[in-house]
């Protein structure tokens, strides 16, 4: 048995950070895993894998086009083995790379499955319980394979603004990607070509598809069960625990962080402010509440879109007197020169005072631009704020001026 002042179970984002924040606070820090690696599902099977496929599919879609940019290319060819290996290759180094950070800041760790045993301690087993996608759609069109989406919701990427929505199904569809909104499958049965799956479309009408591999990605579900919960006061739900604005339970001295947290985005970068915020409560700093309205969601398909803040229809279900502005990327120097001009930015704005409520954007770079849209909600800004903000040229960036111009009717560019 051994004593610290906080124990956190899990390395992914939400845990490593927790533990690197409390040591530099000066808490003694163990961070329990149950692998034999850390990162968690973030860096080892999720964000980072995928994001390394991502990229080497813009790297051979610019190969593909590099006619258009007056250089001839022939005769290239995919090495899977070898884009696989460079996935490995980084998701090891950044593993390696937290391994050094705990040393650093004398962060220990311990293998196992912890179990919360009651006010203060928490059990780690170690009796063999120690081991155990609109962006693959995009790798994989990119890489020559034919895709089909079936999406049973009304529309794709259904947590983003409509128009989003609707110029992302124009940019799969002009890249050769089938979509089918308001599908329901029935089921899914092999067969010598593959599989097959049975579908009902919108319409309610049967239908079937055949197709090499057939992708899943329903959504992840909290991972709290044989955690000790059920002895708790900790107020769960479907199996996601209910937390107050500093990430506290029910349950004095338990917090919960990351993608078991119910009613917030499963985000890598979430659980990280989840869980530095967890640690100010804990060690009394003085720190804001999370803010659920301005964590950035970025998605990493071609086109990237990202967005922060509110959506057009939630805002005005909300009760705002709203006022839009829209940006095209088709009017930016910068997107030109890169030949990718599909997209806009849009800004959801209250229409008297020009408050900030939503950024959303699709088109080049968007998951890096939004920055200055999260920093802008976080600091509580205004559109006549944002008008004056000076923006270099010819950068992508610079669209985001524009799109705040818009919102007054007097975008310079448009």
């Amino acid at each position: 048995m051994s004593t610290y002042d906080l124990a956190i179970i899990g390395s992914g984002p939400g845990g490593y950070v927790t533990a690197i924040r409390a040591a530099q606070w000066g808490m003694k820090t163990v961070v329990i895993e149950k692998d034999g690696f850390l990162g968690g599902t973030c860096l080892h099977v999720g964000c980072i894998p995928t994001k390394v496929l991502l990229y080497h599919a813009e790297v051979y879609d610019h190969i593909k086009n590099a006619k258009e940019y007056g250089i001839e290319v022939k005769d290239f060819k995919l090495d899977w083995n070898a884009v696989l290996a460079r996935k490995t290759k980084i998701v090891n180094k950044h593993a390696k790379g937290i391994e050094l950070l705990f040393r650093k800041n004398k962060v220990e760790t311990v293998t196992g499955w912890g179990r919360y045993a009651g006010p203060g301690r928490v059990t780690v087993e170690k009796d063999g319980k120690t081991t155990d996608g609109v962006e693959f759609a995009s790798i994989f069109n990119s890489f020559g394979t034919d895709v089909t989406i079936l999406e049973m919701l009304p529309r794709v990427v259904p947590l983003e603004d409509e128009e989003i929505s609707a110029q992302l199904v124009k940019a799969f569809t002009k890249k050769g990607i089938k979509i089918q909104t308001g599908a329901k499958v029935q089921g899914v049965a092999t067969d010598a070509k593959g599989a097959s799956v049975a579908f009902t479309d919108a319409g309610g009408k049967a239908q079937k598809i055949s197709a090499e591999k057939v992708l899943i990605a329903v959504g992840r579900l909290p991972k709290t069960e044989n955690l000790g919960l059920e002895k708790t006061k900790a107020k769960l739900e479907r199996g996601f625990i209910h937390v107050g604005p500093y990430m506290e339970t029910d349950e004095p001295g338990l917090y919960a962080i990351g993608d078991i947290v119910a009613g917030m985005p499963q985000l890598a970068h979430a659980a990280s402010m989840e869980g530095i915020t967890a640690v100010a409560k804990i060690t009394g700093k003085e720190v804001p509440p999370l803010e659920k309205s301005r964590i950035p969601n970025a998605t990493y398909c071609e086109p990237q879109i990202g967005s922060v803040g509110l959506t057009e229809k939630a805002a005005r279900d909300s009760g705002y007197k709203v006022k839009i502005g829209k940006f095209p990327f088709l009017a930016n120097s910068k997107a030109s020169i890169l030949g990718q001009h599909d997209g806009f930015i849009k800004v959801v704005s209250e229409e008297t005072y020009g408050e900030i409520l939503g950024v959303h954007i699709i088109g080049p770079y968007a998951t890096e631009i939004i920055a200055e849209a999260v920093t802008a909600l976080q600091l509580e800004a205004t559109v006549d704020d944002m008008m004056y903000m000076v923006h270099a040229h010819p950068t992508v960036w610079e669209a985001m001026g524009d799109a705040f111009n818009s919102v007054r009717g007097l975008s310079i560019n448009m």
